[in-house]
């Protein structure tokens, strides 16, 4: 049950996240741009993408079942801590003289156990903080925070190798997991529900085995789980192959790739905005689905003809749609899934999400370099729209999405403390099982 003082949470909460994000990101960039100009080397970038996916597709489902297992807040602060400690090692191997590749890439690995092990627990707390009503909002915002972060942060890195050696530049992942970690565990207070007396002891494995079993079994979360490895299948190419497009349209000039990137996240950031403030449509499938269709449309346009200036347009419209998927696709999951199995059901989103892509480029990457990039990103780009339009139109999406969610709050109601608005702002979301065919009667729409 969220804390009447919520607000006040969530601001501490998001601040310990975006310190963590922050020295992160900072230290990710300058350890890759290292890697980059020191060996020129793609074999050596693709091992360091690997010990950098490896973690997250291996890790994360046990990072779920601990997530629902364990007290989430020190979760989150034993993954910055990890994470944290490695950097330190790195930065002491530097300053001994063993700065050297494989001593990069293991403290690569290290760092993504760290974010795998967060990632589910990040997710899965944020309903024992924020009250449902607001949940959209603060998803939105918290992807603008991010999407903010993922701005600056190559700017900072750039700005601070310019300046001092790398390894000093190791230290600031270490100063900001500190602070991060002191705010989650001195400041943020939630609640975790103990263990149920009468429940027989299970193994992680055998969790693991439930989490899975839950949402293959759960209708609509799996179809929709579905729709979304096909969208992040597709979306591989706009992804990871419009830089290559780029160099072989324009020209080879690094501003051109540094525009496109910047242009993407300033459209992620405005998009977090917007969907923070407008809450989507009282179907967050709805919101999801138009969000999908736009992505591919912006695909699509992607793949014409046309000056540097208008692709950059199209660039920027599919970077403000992203936050309406992401944010949307967090609160269904957070307001559908039964709390006990939101961590490992938010881990198979993490593998999902982390898999369908790489998996998307072993198919898209070898072809384009047979076929044009601009026919790939047509071709994808009609094939996401044709899937967002099916999901729109399927009967498990639209029927076992939970109704009675509280649709956006006028200015006056989102100002008033929680209960104690005139009339209620929204009425239960009622329970669903787990063959999402079965839900409680729904309370009359207001």
């Amino acid at each position: 049950m969220p804390r009447t003082d919520w607000k006040r949470q969530i601001v501490l909460f998001l601040t310990s996240q975006s310190l963590s994000l922050l020295g992160s990101m900072v230290v990710q960039y300058a350890l890759m741009w290292h890697l980059t100009m020191t060996t020129q080397s793609g074999e050596i970038m693709t091992l360091a993408v690997i010990v950098g996916f490896l973690p997250m597709l291996f890790i994360s489902p046990f990072a779920g079942v601990w997530a629902d297992r364990l007290p989430k807040r020190w979760l989150i602060a034993a993954s910055d801590a990890l994470a944290a400690l490695s950097t330190l090692a790195l930065f002491i191997a530097a300053m001994m003289g063993h700065f050297g590749i494989p001593v990069i890439l293991a403290a690569m690995a290290l760092r993504a156990v760290g974010q795998a092990l967060q990632g589910p627990a990040v997710g899965a707390i944020l309903p024992d903080i924020v009250p449902e009503k607001h949940l959209m909002r603060i998803n939105g915002y918290n992807g603008s925070i991010q999407s903010a972060i993922g701005l600056g942060s190559p700017l900072l890195a750039g700005a601070l190798l310019s300046l001092i050696p790398i390894q000093w530049v190791l230290l600031i992942d270490v100063v900001t997991a500190a602070l991060a970690i002191f705010v989650m565990l001195a400041l943020v207070h939630t609640p975790h529900a103990p263990a149920d007396p009468d429940a027989s002891p299970t193994t992680a494995l055998a969790d693991l085995r439930d989490g899975f079993r839950y949402v293959i079994r759960h209708r609509f979360i799996s179809r929709l789980y579905w729709y979304f490895a096909v969208t992040f299948f597709l979306a591989a190419p706009v992804s990871f192959l419009t830089p290559l497009q780029v160099t072989r349209t324009y020209s080879n000039d690094v501003w051109r790739l540094t525009v496109i990137e910047s242009i993407f996240f300033v459209g992620m950031l405005l998009g977090g905005v917007i969907i923070g403030s407008w809450g989507g449509f009282r179907r967050r499938a709805a919101t999801i689905a138009m969000a999908m269709v736009a992505m591919g449309v912006g695909t699509i346009l992607l793949g014409l003809p046309q000056p540097f200036f208008t692709y950059n347009i199209w660039m920027l419209a599919i970077g403000i749609f992203m936050p309406m998927m992401n944010a949307p696709t967090m609160t269904l999951l957070q307001v559908t899934v039964e709390p006990r199995y939101l961590g490992r059901t938010m881990s198979v989103m993490m593998m999902i999400s982390s898999s369908a892509m790489p998996l998307g480029m072993l198919f898209f990457g070898p072809l384009a370099d047979r076929v044009q990039i601009e026919l790939i990103l047509l071709v994808t780009g009609a094939l996401i729209v044709a899937g967002s339009a099916l999901m729109f139109a399927d009967r498990t999406i639209r029927e076992g999405e939970p109704v009675g969610v509280t649709p956006p709050l006028t200015p006056e109601s989102s100002d008033l403390p929680d209960g104690e608005t005139p009339v209620p702002a929204s009425t239960p979301v009622p329970s669903v099982s787990p063959d999402g065919e079965t839900p409680l009667p729904a309370p009359p729409s207001m």
